[in-house]
């Protein structure tokens, strides 16, 4: 399967979710939606990003945008990381990584000379029409949900 490039048609999906239901994204056409991709809950690189998003909400909640987190952690996980940290956003549980394989972000990575195979940090911007407007892939996390709204507001601009 190749992974989804800007204006190819999302990859959809029916997943659990933080608080026990299922979340799908084709229940979101009609909305933009920002989904993105992390390695784990509660470790530090994750935990800013997420932060940083749920800082940002109201912003993207004002411009009719979603925001949908997604990890290999288990909902029960998903649940003790938004409890902790007072998390806004709505996380997404894929154990057995189909979508992160359809999205092409579970990749061989390497650590300390050690292979081993996990989630690269990415973000989708899908637009209301199920689309990919926008993609960022290895992203690093300071200052990327504020780069992130900054697309959705350009995307609002430009009649998406």
């Amino acid at each position: 399967m190749t992974e989804p490039v800007k204006g190819s048609e999302a990859p959809d999906f029916s997943l659990p979710g933080d608080g026990g239901g299922e979340i799908r994204l084709s229940d979101f056409r009609g909305k933009t939606v920002v989904l993105f991709f992390y390695p784990k809950d509660d470790t530090s690189g994750c935990t800013a990003e997420a932060i940083d998003f749920t800082a940002l909400k109201p912003e993207f909640d004002a411009l009719d945008t979603v925001l949908l987190g997604m990890s290999p952690d288990s909902p029960k996980s998903h649940d003790k990381f938004k409890n902790k940290h007072a998390l806004t956003i709505s996380l997404v549980s894929d154990q057995d990584k189909e979508t992160l394989q359809a999205y092409g972000v579970w990749v061989e990575k390497s650590m300390y000379g050690r292979k081993y195979m996990g989630v690269e940090r990415s973000t989708f911007l899908i637009g209301p029409d199920g689309r990919i407007a926008e993609t960022w892939r290895k992203v690093k996390v300071p200052g990327h949900a504020q780069a992130v709204l900054d697309a959705v507001k350009a995307l609002k601009q430009n009649g998406e």
